[in-house]
């Protein structure tokens, strides 16, 4: 399974907390799995989502044999033994962790989470990730050497842009003025994977209203270029009316958009199989 990293800040904001949360979740649905510690803040939250994907029945891990290869598991690498829950607020998702995905610690039983073993944790957690997504994290911290650990393995990072007034986006967008890619929904993960699904499955990712067969013949015919009305009638080779008639159905669609008599497709064009349906 592909596997992605989401660490952040343990004060994380109403804003941060939703994103890692949903983040994971789209990911389980797409069976990527997460790798991530069991902290407060943004591990826990990046946990949750993957709890609640499986609650929902996106993934159902109980069921191995059924759903093993279609879903994200959780993965989470602790600084304590494997019997001593750090912090005890998060047991629940410890047993959750341990009994649907992999719980793993360098450390032996009875180990206490000290100050030392967290460093020695993110090392682990950097190499187990393919890509490693920063939610939120000041400039300096448990993330931040997290990510020295993921970019001396030559592991991508990412973050997730933050408002400047926000002292737990300051590491991020640090991140982001060195060059890191962003990330605002899951697509932008699942590219960086090599897992961007849109070309394959359009109507998943695209919010406009399929059009039919003849308005795609349209934008075909438009090539991406900005085409008079006459110019777009003698590629098409139709009739005024049902070409103009379509032109305004695709406007309003948000297909093209009419600059002073000359159209133009906006974004890409329908994917192969649009309009087959469509009335």
């Amino acid at each position: 399974q592909r596997r992605i990293g989401i660490v952040g800040t343990r004060a994380a904001t109403a804003a941060g907390r939703y994103m890692a949360s949903h983040l994971a979740f789209d990911l389980a649905e797409h069976g990527v799995s997460t790798v991530s510690g069991l902290a407060r803040g943004i591990d826990a939250w990046a946990h949750k989502g993957v709890f609640t994907a499986c609650e929902r029945g996106v993934a159902r891990p109980q069921r191995r044999s059924q759903s093993v290869a279609a879903i994200g598991l959780p993965i989470g690498v602790v600084a304590s033994g494997l019997d001593v829950v750090y912090p005890r607020e998060n047991a629940d998702l410890w047993k959750f962790v341990g009994e649907q995905g992999l719980l793993l610690s360098e450390s032996p039983p009875g180990t206490m989470p000290e100050a030392f073993r967290f460093p020695m944790r993110n090392r682990i957690l950097a190499a187990l990730s393919e890509v490693l997504v920063v939610v939120e994290s000041r400039t300096s911290g448990g993330s931040m050497i997290t990510v020295e650990e993921a970019q001396k393995r030559d592991i991508t990072v990412m973050a997730v842009p933050g408002s400047p007034r926000n002292t737990s986006s300051a590491g991020t967008n640090l991140l982001l003025q060195q060059g890191c890619a962003p990330v605002v929904d899951v697509q932008d993960v699942l590219v960086a994977l090599g897992l961007d699904s849109r070309g394959r499955h359009p109507r998943v990712f695209d919010v406009r209203r399929h059009p039919n067969a003849h308005d795609v013949a349209v934008l075909n015919a438009m090539c991406g270029e900005a085409l008079t009305l006459d110019q777009v009638l003698m590629r098409t080779q139709g009739d005024l009316v049902a070409t103009a008639l379509a032109l305004g159905r695709l406007e309003s669609d948000g297909w093209v958009v009419n600059n002073s008599g000359w159209w133009e497709v906006l974004g890409a064009l329908p994917a192969a199989g649009y309009g087959e349906s469509s009335g």
